[in-house]
């Protein structure tokens, strides 16, 4: 089967788009929202997101970066939920939570567990408005009863394939890819 190519740059720009104006319009607007995309490559796809609502709003929203690792379940080493912050205090200044409606953006969404993991961690920082979560790609096989409110792309995968989505402000380019499993 081997690697192949599941969504191009000029796809994954649409996509973006058509989720940016969808979020505005579930929203009935632009305010009252902020974007905090999920480390790695979901503060990447916020800013891109947030310029497409930008371009055709008007509205500039505040971005920001959220590092779940110290609220994941599933992975060896994750850190103490107790310990500092995952976003700094003065970070959160731009918006009050409770008054915000905050979409939670995701490169993949799998099994949830991260999904799971964001939200501990924005609970942690105040009960917001609302939360909804927007993604790239749904690639199924999820672990946690959780869906994402804007998906890109639904991909259905095989288990143990992976998906390696690339993007320019990291990896030099815009292309997301499917690999089987045992490939590189």
């Amino acid at each position: 089967m081997g690697t192949r190519e599941i969504m191009s740059a000029a796809e994954m720009q649409r996509a973006i788009v058509r989720i940016g104006h969808e979020i505005v319009e579930k929203h009935g607007g632009s305010n009252g929202l902020a974007l905090v995309g999920i480390e790695r490559r979901g503060p990447v796809l916020a800013q891109r997101i947030a310029a497409a609502i930008r371009e055709h709003d008007g509205q500039s929203l505040p971005v920001l970066a959220l590092d779940v690792a110290p609220y994941r379940d599933d992975r060896e080493g994750a850190l103490d939920p107790d310990a500092a912050s995952v976003i700094p205090e003065p970070l959160m200044r731009p918006f009050d939570p409770a008054r915000t409606s905050i979409v939670l953006v995701d490169d993949v969404l799998f099994t949830g567990r991260t999904a799971r993991a964001a939200l501990d961690a924005l609970v942690d920082l105040g009960r917001p408005a609302a939360v909804r979560l927007a993604v790239l790609l749904d690639r199924g096989h999820r672990e946690l009863p959780i869906r994402a409110d804007h998906v890109g792309k639904n991909v259905p995968t095989a288990r143990d394939e992976r998906i390696d989505v690339r993007l320019t402000e990291t990896d030099g380019e815009d292309a997301v890819w499917l690999v089987a499993p045992g490939e590189r």
